[in-house]
């Protein structure tokens, strides 16, 4: 069996639930309060229509967004079931402690993909249709920009220039901090491009970090990039380190609830905000249109 896990199509349109954000890109309730917030590529997650229900100003773009709502829904189910196919022939490439099994991490697929749906038919001005290296946006138009699932991920197809010119760009239109995850390839190892962009970003200036994350689906995959101005007046992670020793307790209390898989991998009641967005909004009786 090829040991590689592949994707035999340019892009899969994937999305991942709030709470995976929160533990993909180390976010904390301050993070929320920043000010605006990009999330580029955006796909079919949850994170804007959640963040956005707890009053953070989000923007996510994708180029996928020009589409309809018909055509959405149909590439996110292909997506899912191509991507859940192959992870289930190639379980063994992955850790599922986080998830708690396979078909846990369908769920979750499926969970952020539904209610990006419903906002999306809601909320259709949240989600702009553009993508990089071209982010339509002013620069320092966003005070926290989030990028996951791109770079990096696929180098193997996305060369280097555009690989330099997606980070200057984000970079660009972001004045406090960038978070790219993951920092691995779809061979599973860290991608070969990560140097190239690292020494770009300092060379124009900017502070260029690693930082752990609490996500750890695949082996290489287990920090994230942190791009800042070097002049930042909010230090890189103070978000974090404000709530490092309190982050069990801050959940709860922020609305977020439990994750819905205790430590063991057994199903538990799903007390999360994506839970409880997708009961204050549902769709549309008749469904997409």
């Amino acid at each position: 069996m090829n040991e590689k896990f592949e994707v035999d199509r340019e892009f899969l349109f994937l999305g991942r639930t709030f709470e995976e954000y929160q533990d993909l890109f180390e976010l904390e309730p301050a993070d929320l309060r920043r000010g605006p917030i990009l999330d580029c590529p955006g796909g079919p997650s949850s994170f804007t229509a959640v963040a956005s229900a707890l009053g953070a100003s989000v923007t996510a773009v994708d180029p996928m967004y020009e589409r309809s709502l018909d055509e959405l829904e149909a590439e996110c189910s292909e997506s899912v079931d191509r991507n859940m196919e192959q992870v289930r022939e190639k379980r063994d490439l992955f850790d599922f402690d986080y998830y708690g099994s396979v078909e846990n991490r369908g769920r979750f697929l499926r969970a952020a993909t539904e209610r990006f749906l419903s906002d999306y038919e809601r909320s259709p001005d949240r989600s702009v249709a553009a993508g990089l290296p071209d982010p339509p946006f002013a620069d320092d138009e966003f005070a926290l920009s989030l990028s996951g699932n791109l770079l990096f991920l696929y180098d193997d197809r996305l060369d280097e220039t555009f690989h330099v010119a997606a980070a200057r760009e984000l970079a660009r239109v972001t004045g406090d901090e960038l978070r790219v995850f993951p920092l691995a390839s779809l061979d599973l190892e860290r991608s070969g491009l990560v140097e190239p962009v690292v020494d770009a970003l300092r060379g124009d200036g900017r502070d260029v970090r690693f930082e752990p994350v609490d996500y750890d689906l695949r082996p290489a995959a287990e920090e994230m990039l942190v791009v800042s101005p070097r002049s930042a007046e909010w230090p890189a992670g103070a978000g974090r380190e404000l709530f490092a020793d309190q982050r069990a307790a801050v959940r709860p209390a922020m609305g977020y609830g439990a994750a819905p898989f205790d430590h063991d991998g057994v199903p538990v009641t799903t007390t999360s905000l994506d839970a409880a967005a997708r009961a204050s909004t549902p769709r549309s009786p008749a469904g997409p249109k």
